[in-house]
């Protein structure tokens, strides 16, 4: 009878261990794709602030909305399971956790303060790069290069 229960509790002891496993992964894979949609969020408005485009308001606007849904989003996607594995994401993440979440929310802020300033061209000019360089502070000190 011990041999059995004690087979049980091992499948039940690494079942749980590849769930966990597996959670990290997951949450490092949605992670990447979420950085991915934020990428292409922020393209064509940086192509129009450098005249590599015409300025679009509507484009500019769903860019923004963008960004407002996936910072919101992304906060989930950094639990201590994803510390390793296939990531860019340096541990100072899990060391300065509520800076870390804080910095997500900064972009939201600015992306809808944005949001509601953009009326036209010179507006988009005058606020852009507020939003933008919310991407490169936090890469250049929670992301590997």
């Amino acid at each position: 009878m011990i041999r059995p229960l004690s087979v049980v509790l091992l499948i039940a002891v690494g079942g749980s261990i590849a769930y966990a496993q597996s959670s990290g992964e997951k949450a490092i894979a949605e992670r990447k794709a979420l950085m991915k949609e934020q990428s292409a969020a922020g393209r064509e408005p940086t192509a129009m602030l450098k005249g590599e485009m015409p300025f679009d308001l509507a484009k500019v606007q769903a860019s923004l909305q963008k960004l407002q849904e996936t910072s919101a989003k992304a906060k989930t996607l950094f639990p201590d399971d994803s510390k390793t594995g296939d990531t860019r994401a340096l541990p100072v993440i899990w060391e300065k956790k509520a800076q870390f979440l804080a910095a997500f929310d900064k972009l939201n802020a600015d992306a809808k303060a944005a949001a509601a300033a953009i009326k036209d061209e010179a507006t988009f000019k005058a606020e852009w790069g507020k939003v933008a360089a919310n991407c490169g502070a936090c890469h250049k000190e929670y992301r590997k290069s």
